[in-house]
């Protein structure tokens, strides 16, 4: 199941439960983890992207390791909230993941993740170099946090 809807995704989770955040990109996914009660989440790794079957072994991996019972997928609009070519590809590595993995999906808007986190990490003194290596990680626990901040407000 893919869903926009917090309240939709939600209803498909179990109890609590370790959820995963995702932030996609052409050259590396971002992933991030929380708790099993939603109240915290952190960067976890950076996957280097190369072809999607090893993507999706690595994914599948941290799904089983960490017993994850949910993915939430930052999706990449324009400022004015339309589809861009990224938006599409987001789509369709959303699609091809939920093929493989019977997991419910929450496509979670993420427009402002990555620049909120930039700034923080450069207000931090995190030198450009640290930033490249960790600003996808951190970007998809940024989006992790938003989403579970609103499943715990229903």
């Amino acid at each position: 199941m893919i869903t926009e809807a917090v309240t939709e995704f939600r209803d498909a989770l179990s109890e609590g439960g370790r959820l995963a955040g995702l932030d996609v990109g052409s050259k590396t996914i971002g992933v991030a983890l929380c708790d099993a009660q939603w109240t915290f989440s952190t960067a976890a790794e950076t996957i280097k992207r190369t072809k999607f079957s090893k993507d999706l072994e690595r994914l599948k991996t941290i799904i089983s390791e960490q017993n994850i019972v949910g993915l939430v997928i930052g999706l990449p609009l324009n400022l004015d909230g339309t589809d861009s070519p990224q938006t599409q590809s987001t789509r369709a590595f959303t699609r091809n993941v939920s093929e493989a993995i019977d997991l419910p999906i929450l496509l979670r808007d993420e427009r402002w993740s990555t620049q909120a986190v930039e700034r923080a990490m450069i207000e931090q003194d995190v030198t450009r170099k640290k930033r490249a290596a960790r600003v996808d990680a951190a970007a998809a626990a940024f989006i992790l946090q938003g989403a579970i901040d609103g499943l715990v407000a229903i």
